[in-house]
């Protein structure tokens, strides 16, 4: 049986809601699954992704396969990240309190760039904002 991490869609026509589910594939998109493992909502600015990052780990481990999409959102979450690392510890590469220790590395700097994100883009609607604003004066007469 071959298992996928997918999205099921969910929501009313053009405001798109997905549940984040583990199920077999051969199943259709928003038929029967395994189990539930958190939801993703695209339509908020940011995107708001809710996920039980041990179940998704596990499942990992177990062999399922994530979606392209689902792929991404496991990259932002840190998933793949642990799976890396524990895969490292199980092969002798290194013990596992390095592994935890870069793993709060990782999530430290990831916090830091997603902070750097927002405020960049706050900054960009300011900047936009004046331009508008310095577009819509009319000019002095001499």
């Amino acid at each position: 049986m071959a298992v996928k991490i997918r999205l099921q869609r969910m929501g009313r026509k053009k405001s798109p809601f997905y549940h984040i589910i583990i199920a077999d594939s051969r199943s259709p998109r928003d038929g029967r699954f395994i189990e539930s493992i958190g939801s993703y909502d695209p339509t908020t600015i940011p995107a708001t992704i809710n996920l039980n990052k041990e179940k998704a780990l596990d499942w990992l481990q177990k062999g399922a396969q994530p979606t392209d999409t689902l792929h991404k959102i496991l990259s932002f979450k840190g998933v793949l990240y642990r799976k890396h690392l524990l895969r490292g510890v199980k092969k002798g590469i290194f013990d596992q309190d390095m592994a935890d220790q870069k793993m709060v590395q990782w999530e430290d700097s990831h916090s830091n760039a997603i902070m750097d994100a927002k405020e960049k883009g706050r900054s960009g609607v300011k900047k936009k904002k004046t331009k508008k604003g310095a577009a819509t004066t009319p000019a002095p007469s001499a």
